[in-house]
């Protein structure tokens, strides 16, 4: 995108994105921002970019913001998807899901999802943390697992996301469907009986969405009501 925006623009600037994912995940409602000097009308920002971006990359909107305004710092909350398919014979779907063509216990996995909701402890729940993360105490707004067809989705939304969280939380309750962890079992992970237990799986990047960065009707600054380390993420 840096360098689309240099093309475009004659500008090098540095670009500031929402939520970072990993390696081989998706994202449909990333978010960024960045200064730009060059008067370019904002209605023909997406179609300028996209013509030098890479096809699997494309700008949809574009909007002039405040100048107190931060795409990440800013953000109310993050939407995630991901999404399991019940079979393995799908090239297209395939790329964008875990597959697993054995069947998966549904209604079980609906039940150990309330359980994710709220604020929790979910150091259980991420990979190796960052130097400066001493606080892994987030925020889940939702936790649904839904089957359409051949597909189930684990959607989440939260405020803020530890290092693999994302995954990894899809990945316990991925675990609960197969009949290898218990609903209680994952209640457990959000307390100290976690170092007692083995932690949940992390699933494939290639099943992660980022659905969507959500600001609210007028967006502010969150770090006025937390630390650094509460608005922590990656995914």
């Amino acid at each position: 995108m840096t360098e689309a925006v240099r093309q475009v623009s004659g500008e090098d600037i540095e670009i500031t994105g929402a939520s970072r994912t990993d390696s081989g995940a998706h994202a449909r409602g990333q978010v960024c921002h960045f200064d730009l000097e060059a008067a370019i009308p904002l209605d023909v920002m997406p179609r300028a970019f996209n013509r030098v971006l890479p096809p699997d990359i494309r700008v949809v909107e574009a909007k002039r913001v405040s100048p107190e305004f931060h795409s990440r710092f800013c953000a109310r909350d993050r939407a995630y998807r991901y999404t399991i398919l019940l079979r393995g014979d799908d090239p297209f779907k395939g790329r964008y899901a875990h597959e697993c063509t054995k069947p998966l216990n549904v209604a079980e996995m609906k039940k150990a999802a309330k359980l994710l909701v709220g604020k929790h402890d979910y150091r259980a729940f991420t990979e190796e943390l960052q130097p400066h993360i001493d606080n892994t105490c987030r925020t889940m707004r939702s936790v649904e697992v839904n089957q359409v067809q051949d597909t189930i989705r684990i959607d989440i939304v939260g405020t803020a996301f530890l290092r693999g969280m994302m995954r990894r939380m899809s990945g316990a309750l991925f675990e609960v469907g197969r009949g290898r962890r218990t609903i209680e079992n994952v209640g457990e992970l959000l307390t100290d009986k976690r170092t007692e237990m083995h932690w949940p799986e992390v699933l494939p990047a290639k099943g992660l969405t980022l659905m969507a960065i959500r600001y609210g009707r007028h967006p502010i600054d969150n770090r006025e009501n937390k630390t650094a380390s509460d608005l922590a993420y990656s995914e």
